[in-house]
């Protein structure tokens, strides 16, 4: 009871997503997680002395990077558990920290910023100008508790994304090309494997991040919506 008094605006917020998950309302969440992966593969590329061609992203929730040089390994494995990961971070800073609107607007500039240097097709374009240019827009008119709440709910949208995915697109759909079939291609094993590693990561990963949660009060304090 005191867990559920903790934390009542978090399980009411997952719920809500879960509720929603097949409808258009959550579509445009989806497909920011799916921008998160590419842009998981593309800091992988990055960190690893590769380069970035393209980063696309489509209304079906599919997507692309074209990256040169690198690791592949960690190029192939840093799409799902990268956006995990990515999807920790803003969750964790929306809980732990006072760093939300500075937070929301880095996402919103990083948007930006890929659409001018690596998106060269129109859905993508449009997509990551808008989202960006609302995440800019709530980071400078919006208070803290507003930006704290976008934070949870791109986080929690990631976490319940990323192993339905991964089990989606690897052991739900065996024929379904993924990064899993690539890594299999490259490195040996078969997708199923690959998908069955990064799913249990995941769920390992969501696992700590609720325990980090648990014996703290995640609620929100509506009363002060502008600071």
């Amino acid at each position: 009871m005191t867990y559920l008094r903790s934390h009542w605006q978090l399980l009411a917020l997952m719920l809500a997503v879960i509720a929603l998950w097949q409808t258009p309302v959550v579509l445009p969440l989806k497909i920011l997680v799916v921008f998160l992966h590419e842009l998981s593969h593309a800091l992988a590329a990055w960190l690893t002395g590769g380069s970035v061609e393209q980063i696309s992203i489509s209304a079906q929730q599919g997507g692309f990077a074209v990256t040169r040089g690198g690791n592949l390994f960690a190029i192939l494995s840093a799409g799902y558990l990268g956006s995990l990961l990515l999807g920790v971070a803003l969750l964790m800073i929306a809980l732990r920290s006072e760093a939300d609107r500075m937070v929301v607007a880095l996402l919103g500039a990083v948007m930006l910023a890929v659409v001018v240097f690596y998106v060269r097709d129109v859905f993508a374009a449009i997509f990551c100008s808008v989202t960006g240019a609302v995440l800019l827009g709530c980071a400078r008119f919006l208070g803290h508790s507003v930006n704290d709440m976008v934070l949870r709910v791109i986080g929690l949208s990631s976490l319940i994304y990323v192993p339905y995915d991964i089990y989606d697109d690897t052991i739900a759909r065996r024929g379904v090309q993924s990064d899993a079939h690539m890594l299999a291609d490259a490195f040996g094993g078969t997708a199923q494997v690959w998908g069955f590693v990064w799913l249990v990561l995941s769920i390992g990963v969501i696992l700590w991040c609720a325990m980090r949660v648990v014996g703290t009060s995640s609620n929100i304090d509506w009363t002060h919506l502008r600071q």
